[in-house]
């Protein structure tokens, strides 16, 4: 086995360690329905899109996309404006809480039990850990890009933000 393989190992367990350790206990992590999390995902990642838009990216019918923003809307979720290059149209989008509701529902870990423990770590050590890695994911990426990053374009929930 070489060096690489069994740090890879050790990594591994450390990894699964972290998750068992620090993963949400708070609430279920699915608050969202998941069709109303798809539309709030497709929106974050398209951009503000028209109902008729969003159900042919979708592959849905129109009308159950407009019930779902109709949903999303009431609850504050997303908000409907106008298409500032054709007032015609009407364009939905994330209103601040809908951003916060689905970065909330993208945590995996309890970020109070995490601070917590890196408020006992020796100085500079959890800045040390959050560069190490950092640097792991970015030398993962195959093609030597840096992974996309929150509100800076395309991200995916199998896609690392730095």
């Amino acid at each position: 086995m070489t060096e690489e393989r069994e740090q890879a190992e050790r990594f591994a367990e450390l990894f699964r360690a972290v998750y068992l350790t620090f993963h949400r206990r708070d609430r279920p992590r699915g608050e969202l329905p998941g069709a109303s999390r798809a539309v709030l995902e497709h929106l974050a990642l398209a951009g503000p899109l028209t109902i008729g838009e969003a159900a042919a990216h979708m592959h849905r019918a129109q009308s159950v996309i407009s019930e779902i923003v109709t949903h999303l809307e009431r609850d504050g979720l997303l908000e409907r404006e106008a298409d500032p290059a054709d007032r015609r149209r009407t364009l939905t989008w994330l209103t601040p809480a809908g951003q916060d509701a689905l970065r909330r529902d993208r945590d995996v870990l309890g970020i109070d039990l995490l601070a917590s423990a890196m408020a006992r770590l020796p100085p500079g050590q959890a800045d040390a850990l959050n560069a190490a890695m950092r640097t792991l994911i970015e030398h993962a990426q195959p093609d030597g890009r840096r992974p996309n990053r929150p509100n800076g374009g395309d991200t995916h929930d199998h896609d690392a933000s730095l």
